[in-house]
Order: C-alpha cells, then structure tokens, then sequence
C-alpha cells in the first residue's frame, strides 16, 4: 500500500465498458468498476478515498468518501484547484481533471432540472451552477453541475460494466482545504439529499436504496451500492429533520471499561470526518471515566495535538493497556468502537491519545470510530446497521488486490492493547467540515498486539526511516 505499483493495479484496469441495465434484478449490488476498495491516506486528511470512473473516454478520480455532504465533485476546467501532481501529498500521485468538452457522454443540467438549486443564479446557456461552503474556514467548492456516466460493476461479477448516468459537480474553484490537504482530486457525498450518488442510483433502479462501508484495521475498505447489510446486523433509527437531513442517530449510553455511563446525545455518522467529535456533557463523561481506569501519567496539554487525554507509553510495565469502549444506541444495541486511541510520536517519545475531540455543540461519530464494523446506510428502512467485520469475509466478497489483512475475529473488544501500526500523517478536521487543521503524528491502532519497550524501539526506528526518506 502507498507505492506507486499499489495504486497502477486500483486505478487502471482493461475494460471494456458497455452500459447494462439491473432492473430485472432490483436486488443486486454495485461498486466501482476499477476496483472494490477504498484506502486511507494519511498525507490526504486521514480520510479513506476511492477510484471513480467518469466519462467518454473515462477519466479516473481519486475521491474522498464523504456520508456528511451530498453533492459529489471532481476538479474540472481548473480557475483554482489542488496541484495534478505534487510532493505534498507523499505518494507518486497524478491527477485528472474533468472537462464536459473532453467527454462525448457529458451534458450541462439546465436551470429547470429538479437537481438544480441554484435557480435564481441560473442562465440556461451556463447550465446550473453550485456553491457549496463546508465548516472549516474558507473551505469550499463551486463551479457547475454536469450529467455525465459513472463507471460500476456488479458484486457477482456475471454482468458487463454499468454505465450509470449521475449529476455531479464541476469544481472550477476549489479553496482552503481542498487545495491539497484533503480531497484534493474530489469529493464523493454519499447523505441522503436526491443529488447524492446512493439516491441517483436507486431512483434510476439500478440497487435498492441503501449502501455499505467498512473500514478495516489495515488502512483498506470497501463500499458497496444495494447493500441492505444481514439479517443478523444490529440496528437504530435514523433521527430525520425536515430539511436537510442527514445520517444522524441517536447514542442513549457509553460504556468504557466496566463503567456504564447513562448519557444521552444525537450523533452524525460522518465518514467525512477523520477523528470522532463529542459535545458536553458526554465528553467529559467519556474522558473522565477514560481517565480513572488507565494506569500510565497523563501528559500535561499540548497545543499542537487536539486531543486532550494522552498518556505516556508505560515504561515499568511490559504492556500498556486501555478500557474497551462501546456506544448504546437508541433501541438498545452496542456499537462496539475498535480503535478508541491513536498514538503519536513527540520529540523521540510515544504517546498514545483517547481520539476524541472536544466539540462546543455538535456530536460526530468521525471514520476511527468507524473502523473494524461493516457500516449499513439503509435509507429505505431508515436505519443505520452495523456489525463487526474484517471487510474481507465471504459475505462482504473477495478482495482482488494482493493485500494481507489483519482479521480481528472478537465478537466483543477486550481490553485493547496498544499495538505497533503504520505512520499516518495526520491533519485534524475541524467540526463538521470537510478540511483540517493541525498536525500531529500518530500510528494507527491496527492490530491487536501489545507494545513492549523492544516494540517502543521498533517504532521509533521506523518513524526515523520514514522521516529521512521523505527528506
């Protein structure tokens, strides 16, 4: 994962791309043509990412996956947008740019399409266009709306190609985060509003109303179209708003450790978003109880790491361990949270934070909290289901990349202990947005292994490595 071979063998595959109706089967699945997996980029906001297909000829798009927005858009006819090609994001990465002229399947949506919101700044020989400004300071994108086809495949592999015609946004003026930070070559909005690619799909009749995502412990996922989840998934209500509704549940109790906690506080479940965000009075609740049950020193505030609860690695004990950690949702069901810590190097010492962060109104169940549980967005049934996968099983289908997971196979999470993971570069999201802000270092908590001081060496010696190789 991360070299250049990596990302040839997702994003370029011999196709030939012929358009094939489903609704003689309302049942079946749909994902990507190039590939059912998406990647966590640590250097690109921490965020998973995927490769789209759009156009005639096809043009290939690393996007972000994003459940807390709607529309989807790519870089297009450039006036400001992210380098194609830079340094700064770490790996050897070339992107593309969307052009209508460029695609003979391409058309401009006029002012009268129901998709257009932008009717009073329409002019029909423009086509409509979109503004659209996201939480994090000066974060946003705009240009206008396009009708083009997107490139999928069934999950059983026994039809052609899908060419699938879907509105999207063609982002001439992209600033602040989007300038190469996080989802420098597109966003993916996957919320519930019509525009959004999920509601495309199943008004054209091509999979039922509903999709998947599941986040594995190794950086590598998968997200599926159609997908209804299992009889045996554990589900809550989704809380709906008139206008403008989003994936948002509510969490009736936390339990950390052997400490039940009675809370209650409404949540969006946004993919979006790299770390997990809670409001007072669960915060604090959360963190305290967190607190009285690890045994290492807290380390006094540091203003460069946006978490507020961290603890140095232990140095007498050959391990260091922390609480489990598992939400109550609304109905009565446990989502069970995997990765509840990210540990970061801070001047040649290792430290390990509880990843939450703490937010003045809005509670967000952030993509760490996502992690190691297949995720439903059933939008039919109005529910959010979940359960614990490695995202490579049989009933989430084969992975066709050479990549060795690492299979978790606990029906509840012990005790974690902090284990050795890969570097991830990190820049925190800010509440509610689509960008970053900050810096810290941390190694993901992907496997469940305990770090003794040998392993504390380890790790170190392999930041060093990596730092003097991006030097």
């Amino acid at each position: 994962m991360g070299t250049v071979d990596y990302y040839a063998a997702l994003a370029h595959r011999d196709r030939t791309f012929r358009g094939r109706g489903l609704a003689d089967d309302p049942d079946r699945t749909l994902t990507f043509s190039d590939g059912n997996q998406t990647v966590k980029l640590a250097s690109l906001g921490f965020l998973h990412y995927t490769v789209v297909s759009l156009g005639t000829p096809n043009v290939t798009f690393l996007v972000a996956l994003d459940t807390g927005s709607d529309l989807f858009w790519v870089p297009c006819d450039c006036i400001s947008c992210a380098p194609t090609s830079s340094s700064r994001y770490s790996y050897n990465l070339e992107f593309s740019i969307y052009s209508p002229n460029s695609s003979s399947t391409s058309s401009r949506v006029s002012c009268n399409n129901s998709l257009c919101e932008g009717k009073s700044k329409c002019v029909d020989s423009r086509g409509c266009p979109y503004n659209i400004a996201y939480v994090s300071a000066d974060t946003s994108s705009s240009g206008f709306l396009v009708k083009d086809v997107m490139y999928l495949t069934p999950e059983d592999g026994k039809h052609d190609i899908v060419a699938a015609q879907i509105t999207f946004g063609c982002g001439q003026v992209q600033t602040g985060s989007f300038l190469g930070a996080a989802a420098p070559n597109g966003l993916f909005g996957l919320g519930m509003e019509k525009i959004s690619v999920p509601s495309v799909l199943s008004a054209a009749g091509l999979t039922p109303n509903s999709f998947s995502m599941c986040f594995g412990h190794d950086d590598i996922g998968r997200i599926t179209f159609g997908d209804k989840g299992s009889p045996d998934q554990d589900e809550t209500p989704f809380n709906l708003r008139q206008f403008h509704s989003t994936y948002n549940v509510t969490v009736t109790g936390i339990r950390v450790g052997g400490s039940l906690i009675d809370t209650s506080f409404h949540s969006i479940i946004d993919s979006g978003t790299s770390f997990t965000y809670l409001a007072d009075p669960a915060y604090t609740l959360l963190s305290e109880s967190f607190q009285s049950q690890v045994l290492d020193t807290r380390r006094p505030s540091d203003e460069r790491i946006p978490f507020e609860y961290c603890y140095s690695m232990s140095s007498n004990q050959n391990t260091s361990l922390i609480p489990r950690l598992s939400l109550t949702m609304k109905g009565g069901a446990a989502y069970s949270v995997y990765d509840p810590i990210i540990v970061i190097s801070i001047q040649s010492e290792l430290l390990y934070c509880l990843a939450i962060v703490k937010s003045r109104d809005i509670s967000i169940i952030g993509q760490n909290f996502m992690t190691g549980n297949r995720i439903v967005f059933d939008r039919e049934k109005m529910v959010l289901g979940w359960k614990q996968s490695d995202c490579y099983s049989s009933e989430d289908s084969s992975n066709t990349l050479p990549i060795n997971p690492h299979k978790n196979t606990t029906a509840e999470p012990p005790s974690v202990p902090i284990g050795p993971g890969k570097y991830s570069p990190e820049a925190t999201k800010e509440t509610g947005n689509r960008g970053t802000q900050g810096s810290v270092v941390p190694l993901a908590n992907h496997s469940p292994l305990s770090i003794s001081r040998l392993s504390q060496a380890k790790i170190f010696l392999m930041l060093c490595i990596f730092y003097l190789a991006i030097l």
